[in-house]
Order: structure tokens, then sequence, then C-alpha cells
């Protein structure tokens, strides 16, 4: 399969800007960073001639960023059951379970839902890069819910560019510890790594990326708080964060949470195992049809029994 390329003459209102910043502000389906390692792998070319991500541009250069085509990937197909939402013949929608890894990395090279797609679609190999293939967007490993993943690559660019642009319909339903002020709210904050744990994101930065977080309470628990969250971005543990550093963590989260003061809701914290996180709601444009989809599913049985315990208990 061709790959697709691209090609941008620079204009005058442009002159000055660094080449990785230039391609990071035309609506690639790519990240900053991945265009600067593109860049920094010579895929990138100024004026023909191969170029460093702090090259500064003139007007009317002519600036030409082809990737490489997709490489085989050398995974295992493993026959691991999959709860399908839909499938065609250009993506799959999955209700991905809690516990499950998206995708091969230290400490997972097996038994991911990478290698369960690669069991039921045989002509995933190659989508998107090696470890990856087909996957659009991930959700961490213990939150459950809705998933999208590409079966051919100008899929795959399409909805990553509509991640980008931020017009996807994403609802993920949390389980929060105390009692949330107000009936809604929007976080609106930069984001970026920690400065000292650097497998952390925080809120807490000069610099970053801009991270949009609307909730809604659904209702009010004995010592939680059940809320809607819908994303305007998509950072990584973006709803896990913004709760924790405005003063409510996820109840059973055990990277950014602390345990509650509450013991009931410590309990149920331990029992559920996992952050109480759910993917509700997953909507996009069908890249190939244009059909608006809404793919939705309920909350998951460990999560359900958390809220009604502490139902129960707030009805007492």
């Amino acid at each position: 399969m061709p790959t697709r390329s691209f090609e941008f003459t620079v204009a005058t209102d442009e002159e000055g800007a660094r080449l990785d910043q230039f391609l990071a502000g035309k609506d690639l389906p790519h990240s900053r960073s991945q265009i600067k390692r593109r860049i920094d792998s010579g895929e990138v070319r100024v004026n023909g001639v191969p170029a460093r991500p702090a090259r500064r541009l003139r007007a009317g250069d002519r600036v030409a960023f082809t990737p490489p085509p997709p490489a085989a990937a050398a995974l295992r197909p493993e026959a691991i059951p999959l709860q399908v939402l839909h499938e065609d013949a250009y993506l799959i929608v999955i209700d991905k379970p809690a516990g499950l890894v998206v995708h091969p990395a230290a400490g997972h090279a097996a038994g991911t839902l990478v290698n369960a797609l690669l069991h039921r679609c045989a002509d995933l190999k190659g989508i998107g890069g090696e470890v990856r293939p087909g996957i659009v967007h991930r959700l961490d490993r213990d939150t459950s819910g809705v998933m999208v993943v590409a079966k051919d690559e100008p899929t795959l660019l399409d909805l990553q560019a509509q991640f980008k642009r931020h017009t996807l319909r994403r609802a993920y339903v949390a389980l929060v510890d105390g009692s949330v002020a107000g009936a809604a709210g929007r976080f609106a904050t930069l984001y970026g790594r920690h400065p000292r744990h650097r497998q952390r994101f925080t809120t807490r930065v000069t610099t970053g990326r801009p991270a949009v977080t609307n909730w809604r309470v659904l209702e009010r628990l004995a010592g939680a708080t059940l809320v809607e969250a819908r994303l305007e971005t998509g950072r990584t543990h973006q709803i896990r964060v913004h709760f924790r550093e405005h003063g409510h963590p996820l109840v059973g989260d055990r990277v950014y949470g602390h345990p509650s003061r509450d013991a009931d809701v410590r309990a149920v914290a331990a029992a559920l195992g996992r952050q109480a996180l759910h993917a509700r709601l997953l909507g996009f444009r069908h890249p190939a049809t244009g059909a608006e989809l809404d793919f939705e599913t309920p909350v998951p049985a460990d999560l359900q029994a958390a809220i009604d315990g502490l139902r129960a208990l707030t009805r007492r």
C-alpha cells in the first residue's frame, strides 16, 4: 500500500518557525514528539534536503514529509476473546475489559489487545507500525470501555486526524473520592510530564499542552461522587490527573490516588482493585462512509458493584 506524502510551502507569516513547530501546526496525524522523531529519522526534507527539528524556516521553503511504508508486525496472534460492538472492512470497535493491555510494552510482550486483534483480523499486520498495528488511541490497562481500531492505513490516518482535531465524542463514567463541589464544571489546564515522576503527568507545569475535561455529577454517594467526564482533548491519564489535582482522585487509582479518609470507600477500592473509570461512549465520523457513529457500553460488573455498594450505604 502506498504511503501518503505531505508537502507544504512556508508562507510569509510562518517565516522563522522551527521545522517541528511548523509541522505540528499542520494537522498531521502525528503528535509533535512523533514528528520530531520522524525529522530525526530523515523523513522530512526542506528544499529537498533532510533537516533538523530546530531548523528555522524561510518564506517559500518547500517542506516534504514522507513517512516510511508500514512495517510488518512481528507479533504473535493470540486467541483472546473480544467483545465486538461493530466491525466492517475498515475498522473494528470493541469494548475493552479492564486488565487488558492495549499494545506490547515492557513487561507485557504478549496477551495484549494487539495480539487478540491480529488473531481476529489477519490483514492488520503493519498498519501504523510494528507494535501498534491499527491502534488509533488507547485506554489504560485498568480502564474499561469503547475503543476503535483501524484495519487499513487511510482509515488509521483519518481517525487519528479526528482525534487530533478533537471532533470525536467521548464520555467516561468515573467514581471519585469525596463530594465534588457543584453540579458540573470544566477543567482547562496546561498538561505535561511530572518533573520528578516521569511515568506520571501533571497540570502543575509552566509550559505544556492544553488539556480540557468537562464533567457533571451523576450521583452523590456515601463518601464518593459518580461523575461523567467528556473530553475535549485526550492526554494520557487526563481524567485521572484532572480529578486528582482538583482534590478528588479516582477511587482505586493506585498511581494518582491515595487511601480515602472514608473506610467504606477504602473497602470499595480494595474490592475493585483498579481505578474506577469506564469509557462509556465513543462517537466519530466513519472515514469511508462519512456516517456519524456512536457506540456506548454499560458500566462493567466490577465497577457497577462498587457503585451499588456505596449506593446502598447512601440509602441507610
